[in-house]
């Protein structure tokens, strides 16, 4: 091929190919096929590969440290038998039941296509919940306004984790059942620091499934980015999050990775100054009776929360539907409420593709039918 003067086999071939990418030298005689054109995301794919803008070494190297974090921050037992985890599962069935039948205080279920959330003990708002959003405005529900911690949970699940020593007695005063189908997710976030104290601890039931570090979601078709750090998440394992894990990098659960139905039931403790809100600030349809709605006003109804989705049952048919969530928006967050010696530069974020169009070439690559991709927000969680 030297001697012919190319250096590629692929400029040989449009030589031969005038009608290909309006090249004009050369000539193929009819006597290669024309080749179908390529789909756009192998040509930007060839077009990095051209450009040589493949990861450096130091790149390789510095997500190889930043994976080790990760792990330093993670520990995972093997706790449950198979037949504790039927016992505890045949409990969920009784909580979604109970659910269903209008039976709990209406912030404790929280309903989601292909996701269901079920608050005990504390629950917090997050994501759209709030009229006024942005990193740290989370806020624990007043006091009474979700139910009780079941006393299954405690005799279950907390019991044994007190007797293995991954969590000192009296430690969990929240507990949160995620219900999820089939292709259900939870996207890119960071359990919110001023809420909940370290560790983080979950339990999962019902079938195999995996926790993934570091992901970029993105819409229109739904699309997640590699992980930092891929976790398998068995039936009946314990996973504990500390450190790196839990504050420094955000953790998903991808549509791919739910197979089968599966739950998990995560348990925390909440900071004692953590922020609440007051009944003021709850929705007109869960305020006591004879309360002056009229109080509403000026800077207070500002944090009115939105209504609830309670009413909505997961539907297994809306994971061939389009998805709107909500980006977490992982860096502010830091901003806030980090001290500025444990902040990551803004460049190593997981969302700062978002909020940049100098890094946004994915988000303005045009799709097959010719609409752009969606830029679209996160709920964090």
């Amino acid at each position: 091929m030297a001697g012919s003067g190319y250096t590629d086999l692929r400029e040989k071939l449009k030589s031969m190919m005038p009608y290909r990418d309006g090249h004009k030298g050369g000539s193929n005689g009819g006597s290669l096929p024309r080749e179908p054109p390529e789909p756009p995301y192998d040509r930007k794919r060839r077009h990095q590969e051209d450009s040589g803008s493949e990861p450096s070494d130091y790149e390789e190297q510095k997500e190889e440290e930043e994976a080790r974090k990760v792990k330093s921050g993670i520990r995972q037992l093997r706790l449950f038998s198979a037949e504790e985890c039927a016992k505890i599962e045949a409990r969920i069935e009784e909580v979604v039941s109970r659910a269903e039948k209008g039976l709990y205080k209406e912030h404790t279920v929280d309903r989601a296509p292909l996701r269901n959330k079920y608050f005990f003990g504390e629950g917090y708002t997050y994501g759209s919940q709030l009229q006024r959003r942005g990193p740290g405005q989370e806020r624990l529900y007043p006091r009474g306004e979700v139910d009780a911690i079941p006393e299954w949970v405690h005799d279950l699940v907390i019991r044994k984790l007190v007797e293995h020593r991954v969590i000192p007695e009296g430690f969990v005063n929240s507990a949160v059942i995620n219900d999820y189908q089939p292709g259900g997710c939870i996207v890119s976030h960071v359990d919110p620091i001023h809420i909940f104290e370290r560790p983080i601890v979950s339990v999962s039931f019902f079938s195999d499934s995996a926790l993934c570090f570091g992901c970029k979601f993105q819409f229109k078709p739904i699309r997640v980015s590699e992980p930092v750090l891929f976790l398998p998440v068995k039936r009946g394992s314990v996973t504990v999050l500390s450190g790196y894990a839990a504050d420094e990098i955000t953790h998903c659960i991808r549509p791919q990775d739910i197979k089968e139905r599966r739950a998990v039931i995560i348990l925390r403790k909440t900071r004692l100054d953590a922020p609440r809100l007051e009944t003021k600030s709850l929705s007109s349809s869960v305020l006591p009776p004879g309360y002056n709605s009229d109080r509403l006003s000026g800077s207070n109804r500002d944090q009115i929360l939105k209504p609830k989705r309670s009413h909505r049952k997961a539907d297994p048919d809306a994971a061939h539907r389009p998805r709107i969530l909500e980006m977490d928006k992982e860096e502010n967050r830091r901003s806030v409420l980090l001290p500025k010696h444990r902040r990551r530069s803004s460049f190593s974020s997981e969302n700062y593709w978002r909020r940049s169009y100098e890094y946004t070439e994915d988000c303005d690559e045009e799709e097959e039918d010719g609409s752009p991709a969606r830029k679209v927000k996160m709920r964090r969680h």
